[in-house]
């Protein structure tokens, strides 16, 4: 038997996830029974830990600042949830791996930044599928949560999240640094009234990374834990 050539194998991955892909998606499909409470119920704002906050840090860019959270993140023996979108995943498998092999939290930002409220339950599930099912290849294990891109959802969104197993999840504090480039103003909103149980959201932004080593410092000064989302929620 000849010896398959790299580009023969490259188009057999390719379909190999193609059809895994589509498999994921008709599973979702499918009707489930789902709890009685309403939307707006079964999306996480808040954790119940009385001394552990959570870091969601939501990733389409910043792989150098990635990299040095990390760095930051270990100092100060925290851990985040990483809410990591798709296409940037694809070119940053390495940095995803990284991630993950320092015991951070792995969730789904979504493939493509996509307007999940303007998407009907059909289209949700195919950006939320595309991404879950990339990362758990990437990380080889499950992915169990979903931020919405800029936190904009429908039924739909939290209904396709849920029957592929995720929880939807949205903040209770947010830093905006991605729009006030400045250190200051990132440590005082992940730190102004912080509480337990808070899950405070941020980027990988340069001033944000400056920022960080003095929130977690807060933190510890607090009683407060840096800790994952889903122990937040346990």
């Amino acid at each position: 038997m000849k010896k398959l050539s790299a580009r023969a194998i490259a188009i057999l991955t390719n379909c190999t996830l193609s059809l895994i892909l589509i498999a994921v998606a008709a599973v979702c499909f499918l009707p489930v029974a789902g709890p009685a409470a309403g939307i707006e119920e079964r999306v996480y704002r808040h954790g119940m830990s009385e001394d552990g906050v959570s870091l969601m840090i939501n990733v389409y860019w910043g792989t150098n600042e990635v990299y040095g959270m990390l760095e930051v993140l270990e100092e100060y023996d925290a851990t985040a949830t990483f809410f990591i979108g798709g296409s940037w995943a694809d070119d940053n498998t390495d940095c995803v791996r990284e991630i993950a092999a320092r015991g951070h939290e792995i969730g789904s930002h979504g493939y493509f930044h996509r307007a999940h409220e303007k998407l009907d339950y059909e289209g949700n599930v195919r950006e939320i599928a595309a991404s879950i099912e990339f990362l758990s290849l990437v990380i080889d294990r499950p992915v169990t949560l979903f931020a919405p891109p800029s936190g904009a959802y429908n039924d739909e969104t939290v209904e396709a999240a849920e029957n592929m197993g995720l929880k939807t999840i949205l903040w209770s504090k947010d830093t905006i640094d991605w729009r006030d480039l400045n250190e200051a103003d990132a440590y005082r909103r992940a730190t102004s009234g912080v509480v337990g149980g808070d899950f405070i959201l941020m980027h990988p932004m340069e001033h944000t990374l400056k920022a960080l080593p003095r929130i977690l410092s807060y933190y510890r000064s607090q009683g407060l834990r840096a800790i994952s989302v889903s122990e937040n929620l346990a």
